[in-house]
């Protein structure tokens, strides 16, 4: 059976797909037709309900309930790990909330978080989020909503964080702070749901175990990226919840969903969020 699969080509996904996708593991009879996009391009294409599966930000996830169900593998989900909102000097809160801010996507957990922390921040571009760097440095914008490895460039360019979205999440809620996940298309028979999400824990764990085995493919999708900054994008963003979100992991996502809904008015479906968990066999 053939499905549509979209990821990004950030270095956490293509390090946790690349045994999937090359058939380093048991894919259980499964093929793919691959679509590797920037995370909000992928939101959209989800929201279109164009994809089997899907890698997937959180705050969209939270207005697709009805169409997809999150996989127990593939999450990126942690401490630590969050966006930061950066400019080229201090803000006040006030001059913040006044401020032209750069977000990486309407849909994107990173612009959730902004709109929980700032609520009346609400003057926003969307821009490719690797865009936003030199879009603050030109003064397109007074400031910007900064995800994936920017975390580790953006003070080399001189610009300053505002506040850590990740810090102010686990804060507030005491959990690590959900991010994106791996969603499946409801309309997929539960038999090829489970089987999936079966093979992609295979395909993490295969990472994990045998990172050097993924380089080429990472480097591949990462050539610009100076190969010290690769390797911590994939350790800042794939761990054991990862391979498995858990207790944990799955609290974590319903905190999200419940903010979405209490603070930022989302409706959310009622429907099952979580796939069972299933066994390796």
């Amino acid at each position: 059976m053939k499905l549509s699969l979209g990821f990004s080509p950030c270095p956490n996904d293509t390090f946790i797909f690349d045994a999937l996708v090359h058939q380093k593991i048991d894919t259980e009879g499964l093929e793919f037709d691959l679509y590797l996009e920037d995370v909000e391009a992928l939101n959209q294409r989800a929201l279109a309900g164009e994809l089997d599966i899907t890698k997937l930000s959180y705050h969209a996830y939270a207005h697709l309930i009805d169409k997809y169900v999150l996989l127990n593998a593939g999450s990126a989900l942690g401490k630590n790990c969050g966006p930061l909102l950066i400019a080229k000097k201090k803000l006040t809160k006030d001059e913040i909330e006044a401020a032209r801010i750069a977000i990486p996507g309407k849909y994107t957990t990173a612009n959730f978080l902004l709109s929980l922390a700032y609520p009346n921040a609400t003057n926003k571009d969307e821009m490719l989020f690797s865009d936003i760097e030199s879009a603050i440095l030109d003064g397109s914008v007074d400031a910007g909503l900064i995800i994936h490895e920017n975390r580790f460039t953006y003070e080399a360019k001189g610009l300053v964080k505002q506040i850590d979205l990740g810090e102010f999440w686990e804060t507030t809620t005491e959990l690590p702070i959900p991010l994106g996940g791996i969603v499946v298309n409801r309309r997929l028979p539960l038999e090829i749901q489970l089987k999936f999400d079966r093979v992609l824990t295979r395909s993490v764990a295969f990472a994990l175990e045998q990172p050097e085995q993924t380089l080429d493919y990472v480097s591949n999708y990462a050539q610009e990226m100076d190969p010290k900054v690769m390797m911590q994008h994939i350790q800042l963003y794939v761990n054991h919840f990862t391979k498995a979100l858990g207790d944990e992991g799955k609290a974590a996502v319903s905190a999200l969903f419940k903010m979405a809904n209490d603070r930022l008015d989302i409706p959310l479906a009622e429907a099952e969020i979580f796939l069972p968990e299933v066994r390796l066999s």
